[in-house]
């Protein structure tokens, strides 16, 4: 397996704030307490985590119990232990798609085991942790997974499983449904172990988050990931006290996230998240389904959407709160909070959105913690798979050729195939008018300087038509050839599919299946934490 490095500036839709963080500029250390590179600054980090011990053992214990539930390996039971012990963690999470949602979940968590790992080897004891976001309610965002057929084309499997429109993704149960759906995976993927795995955990009468909770305690169990249901009841009653601050403080922290909103405005950046004055930081569960919880005042809330919003008084929003923790969430700007108040984190490894998230929710980690857990950058990556190196080779393309989508491979693809003596002649043409010209200029420069300015210019535009004749010609070329087309869409599957990162569109179980358990090894390898380039991977 062979890594090169693609910097980010060549990665579509990159931010500015991405980027900036990358580069750790003046302009994005105002909203970073620490640059991306986590070997500088880990072990003094380490010493400002402030951990209740108390806290630690009841945490403790309910991972413990939640792991065993999932047949945790052995080197996950001794990780928990080393957490109950005093290790740190080093987090990362994402919501439970389908089958393993996609590759970059497995990138996240790879990410997270080397950084403990490397916080271990330096002296900072860390386990790694992977935070399920099981209370997410977008059903639509985790119920389905796509995998490549045999031309290439991603094939979407969906779990038609639900529960109460808006209920927690976690509590959506698999029924009889899911067994003629994991046929489907097993055409598309072969009989092999990642199959199996997949038969193994999403079963008939498992969760998406429990079934999404067993494969992952499975894959990782050599490197003793911790695997953490964050809607756990027990969680939430630990939880509590900062649910309680969101609501106590409610105006303050929407001021203080809209100050913040307003820096980053200033600065040239863009805010992730939405926020109004109205905005607090948490969710409810109301008759299964769950809720935003808006602020009126200091005093006054409203639960719902206005025009059947549930009117409740401060008071009566933290009596519910005391008498059921179990029923409250929190959204995104406020969960790295709640996380860090729950875990020993040292650092959260997640993408270029969670970068964005953290921008933004350092306002809230300064209220409601006072320290701010730094973010690091995961892995990023394209598997470049056998077949399709071959064919970037054979055409001369590269990688960042796909990121401009089939039309333009088509067209690259195309210009390789023209015949070689129309090739040849459009090439003779243009050496011959380049040569004619520069003599054409150095006579008009002897006469007159603007005559051979006026010459360039004129120039320019033949050549720009010159240009386009080629492409017509390779367009043509394309359009009687069905081959082109085929190889084109091949490429811009494989490596950009529906115009976004490998790692966004393919499930990660295909490259399982593909090459085995043992590529997670692989991709291991390749983490470098001091390297924040998109790696591109040749197998």
């Amino acid at each position: 397996m062979k890594a090169h490095c693609l910097p980010f500036s060549q990665i579509p839709h990159t931010t500015r704030l991405f980027a900036d963080f990358l580069a750790y500029t003046p302009d994005a250390q105002r909203f970073y307490p620490r640059s991306p590179n986590f070997q500088d600054w880990a072990a003094e980090e380490a010493a400002k985590i402030s951990y209740d011990s108390s806290r630690r053992a009841t945490v403790s214990a309910i991972l413990d119990r939640q792991n065993r539930s999932w047949d945790a390996s052995p080197q996950t039971l001794a990780n928990i232990e080393r957490l109950r012990h005093g290790a740190a963690a080093v987090v990362t999470g994402q919501q439970v798609g389908l089958f393993g949602g996609p590759t970059f979940d497995i990138y996240k968590a790879l990410t997270a085991v080397k950084l403990a790992a490397d916080s271990t080897a330096a002296g900072v004891e860390a386990v790694p942790i992977f935070w399920l976001a099981t209370y997410d309610h977008d059903l639509a965002e985790v119920n389905h997974v796509a995998f490549p057929g045999a031309d290439a084309a991603l094939q979407t499997l969906t779990a038609s499983s639900h529960g109460i429109a808006g209920a927690p993704v976690g509590t959506v149960t698999l029924g009889e449904e899911i067994l003629p759906l994991l046929d489907q995976a097993a055409a598309l993927l072969g009989d092999n172990e990642a199959t199996t795995l997949l038969r193994e955990t999403y079963r008939p009468g498992e969760t998406l988050g429990t079934a999404f909770a067993r494969l992952f305690a499975k894959l990782f169990a050599d490197w003793g990931v911790i695997v953490l249901d964050a809607s756990d009841p027990e969680l939430h009653r630990v939880a509590a006290p900062i649910y309680r601050s969101a609501i106590e403080r409610a105006s303050e922290l929407s001021r203080a996230l809209l100050h913040r909103d307003s820096e980053l405005e200033s600065a040239g950046y863009h805010q992730q998240v939405k926020v109004t004055s109205s905005s607090t930081l948490l969710f409810v569960l109301q008759n299964g389904s769950r809720t935003p919880i808006h602020s009126r005042g200091d005093n006054d809330f409203t639960i719902g959407a206005e025009e059947s919003a549930e009117k409740v008084s401060r008071q009566e929003l933290l009596d519910r709160l005391a008498s059921h923790p179990e029923l409250f969430s929190a959204n995104v700007l406020l969960r790295p909070t709640v996380e860090d108040y729950l875990l020993p984190t040292l650092a959260y490894t997640g993408g270029a959105a969670e970068v964005a998230y953290f921008a933004q929710a350092a306002a809230v980690y300064e209220l409601l913690l006072g320290r701010v857990t730094p973010i690091v950058p995961r892995f990023s990556a394209t598997i470049i798979e056998p077949k399709i190196a071959r064919l970037l080779e054979r055409f001369g393309l590269t990688v960042p050729d796909a990121f401009k989508g089939p039309e333009a491979l088509r067209q690259n693809i195309a210009a390789q195939s023209v015949p070689e003596d129309l090739q040849s002649s459009f090439e003779a043409a243009r050496n011959s008018f380049d040569s004619h010209l520069a003599e054409i200029k150095a006579r008009l420069a002897r006469l007159d300087q603007t005559l051979a300015d006026a010459a360039e210019t004129s120039a320019s535009k033949i050549r720009h038509q010159f240009e386009k004749l080629c492409a017509q010609a390779a367009r043509a070329e394309a359009e009687k050839n069905a081959v082109i087309t085929r190889k084109a869409d091949v490429l811009s599957q494989s490596l950009y599919p529906q115009k976004a990162l490998q790692e966004r569109g393919v499930g990660g179980m295909y490259f399982i299946a593909r090459y085995g358990s043992s590529l997670l090894r692989d991709l291991y390898a390749a983490i470098q934490p001091g390297c924040h380039d998109h790696q591109l991977i040749e197998i």
